[in-house]
């Protein structure tokens, strides 16, 4: 960098504004020592940026390659790169959420413009799940690393687009260990009773919004915010009535590494249907689906 950068903490856990760094200007010296901050303080904030589309987009692939929203259209901008979300167009993620779990290689991080916001409220929250895992009690932690949960994308009309990750995943370059569970995209623990399964993923799902694992900021419009959807989770507050339009470029994706291979089997029902059936039905679809496509690959291996 040309001049040293200007990094203030914002909470205990997590969380950073970063000034003196003009994004549509980075190279790659620049963005490898914005991606060391990133992996220190998991989420950083740029203010006084306003990049433009191009800027933006050609920030972004510092870090990986780029890719739209899978399920979700732009309301007003172009761009096969680029993700948008507008207020009065419903684009408000008021659910405690990591960006596109519901696919087998989520989003790596974002990179999120503010392009504008109301002058009060709208606030965004961001929560530590290394945090949310360490501060687990050893029982419930070693119960956690052998099990896996099933994500799909309902919340955008297709529940039948889903896979399953491990409910505890090690992150590639820290190697550090993070909850990966959300309230958003996760729907069932695959190796428990949907009623058990509903006990610990209600649990961890609240456990994961404490206030100690969080940090909350404010938004000015033209700031840009980048987070680490590895071992973070966000939420925007739903508390304004004025128009809010972001835009956000998705870096992809990594297959999330289990903390420790599945140590059970997928739940299935020992005994007939019955009515209460139903709640394992989409288990056993996701299940099925993939005998389908062990068998197909054995095939065309033979």
């Amino acid at each position: 960098m040309s001049h040293p950068l200007q990094v203030v903490r914002l909470s205990g856990s997590l969380g950073a504004e970063v000034r003196g760094v003009p994004i549509g200007k980075v190279g790659p010296a620049e963005a490898k020592e914005i991606e060391a901050l990133l992996l220190e303080h998991l989420v950083l904030f740029f203010p006084e940026q306003d990049p433009t589309v191009d800027e933006h987009v050609a920030f972004g692939r510092h870090f990986g390659t780029l890719e739209g929203h899978p399920n979700l259209s732009n309301p007003f901008s172009d761009h096969p790169e680029l993700f948008e979300l507008a207020a009065t167009r419903g684009g408000i993620a008021d659910e405690w959420h990591s960006d596109i779990t519901f696919q087998d290689q989520p989003s790596i991080m974002a990179i999120l413009h503010m392009v504008k916001c109301p002058a009060v409220g709208g606030d965004t929250m961001w929560s530590n799940m290394y945090k949310a895992y360490d501060e687990l009690s050893a029982p419930l932690r070693d119960l956690c690393d052998g099990l896996t949960a099933l994500h799909d994308a309902a919340p955008h009309g297709k529940p039948e687009s889903m896979t399953v990750h491990p409910v505890v995943r090690v992150h590639p370059v820290t190697g550090r260990r993070s909850l990966f569970v959300n309230e958003h995209f996760t729907r069932r623990i695959v190796e428990l009773s949907r009623e058990e399964s509903d006990v610990l993923l209600g649990y961890l799902t609240r456990w994961v919004t404490n206030p100690r694992f969080t940090v909350r900021y404010r938004w000015t419009q033209g700031t840009v915010a980048m987070w680490d959807n590895r071992c973070t989770q966000h939420y925007v507050l739903n508390d304004f009535d004025e128009e809010r339009i972001i835009q956000r470029v998705t870096v992809m994706g990594d297959v999330p590494k289990a903390a420790s291979p599945p140590r059970w089997d997928p739940y299935v029902r020992g005994r007939y249907a019955g009515a209460t059936s139903r709640y394992d039905r989409q288990l056993n679809e996701y299940l099925g689906r993939r005998i389908q496509t062990l068998e197909s690959n054995r095939k065309d291996d033979a």
